[in-house]
């Protein structure tokens, strides 16, 4: 759990509480299968894998509003920069996959 302290709680808090959501959906959707929470699943993956691009994006224009008033920066102070960075977006796209999979799960039992 120290990534997700790692990577900003102001991004990761919100993707772990819709990883919550799709799992509840998903327990939910294996007592009642329904068309709406297949699509709901779906939706709500894919926003978890946008809303990680754009806590990597606002991140990375902030770090480049840093960088550009600043006089030097050492190669491993950008490269930690990036690894936290793109901790969001890695786990939005987690998120997607779940989602993903949970969706794929629950079409498999409906036939």
């Amino acid at each position: 759990m120290n990534f997700i302290m790692e990577g900003g709680p102001i991004f990761m808090v919100p993707l772990l509480i819709i990883l919550i959501i799709i799992t509840i959906l998903f327990a939910k959707g294996l007592k009642n299968n329904s068309e709406k929470t297949h699509k709901l699943i779906n939706s709500i993956s894919l926003f978890a894998f946008v809303f990680g691009v754009l806590g990597f994006v606002i991140g990375l224009l902030v770090a480049l509003e840093d960088m550009s008033n600043a006089n030097d920066i050492a190669p491993q102070v950008l490269a930690g920069g990036f690894k936290v960075g793109l901790l969001s977006p890695t786990f939005g796209m987690v998120i997607f996959l779940v989602g993903k999979l949970f969706s794929i799960i629950l079409m498999s039992k409906k036939n």
